[in-house]
């Protein structure tokens, strides 16, 4: 069963609600409200205030238990954009746009097993070519380094070299 909760013409861009949005997609309703609990960006107190209303919805409303929700979709949409002039010099006048977002917060219940977590899981195979990658740069940086001492060596031969040239000139 899903359930849903709404938050219209809320006063703040949507691409800056959308960087909490995509924080909380696909957590435990519990793990949300830590994550919003925590962040610091100003959305993050409108978003952890509709996911209050969503559980509160589905415990109500449709008689579902809290500990088996989770965010299972999160929609950030421009709301009407407001228009307001700043005065420049001379006589002129620059837009500003007060941009508004509409936020749709759809809650899902477990079937069985946990929601996916929002973040990669390191495979054998990612963490074998992780591996790989860091085997593959230690080896030309040890050559790198060999090749830097033997450079190094060479050019203190040919300044002892040329110093005893020009004594012997003297």
């Amino acid at each position: 069963m899903e359930v849903k909760a709404q938050l219209n013409q809320l006063r703040m861009a949507p691409r800056k609600v959308r960087l909490v949005a995509n924080l909380i997609k696909g957590l435990h309703v519990e793990d949300a409200r830590v994550q919003l609990e925590l962040m610091t960006k100003k959305s993050s107190d409108p978003m952890l205030k509709l996911l209050n209303s969503a559980v509160a919805n589905a415990k109500n409303n449709h008689k579902l238990d809290e500990g088996t929700l989770f965010v299972s979709k999160v929609l950030v949409n421009g709301g009407p954009t407001i228009k307001r002039w700043f005065p420049r010099a001379m006589g002129r006048a620059f837009p500003i746009k007060k941009r508004t977002c509409s936020i749709v917060l759809v809650l899902s219940e477990m079937e069985g097993e946990k929601p996916k977590k929002n973040r990669k899981v390191k495979t054998e195979k990612t963490k074998n070519a992780a591996h790989r990658k860091s085997q593959e740069k230690k080896v030309p940086m040890a050559a790198e380094k060999k090749h830097h001492h033997e450079v190094k060596a060479e050019h203190e031969k040919k300044t002892k070299k040329s110093a005893e040239a020009k004594n012997e000139k003297k």
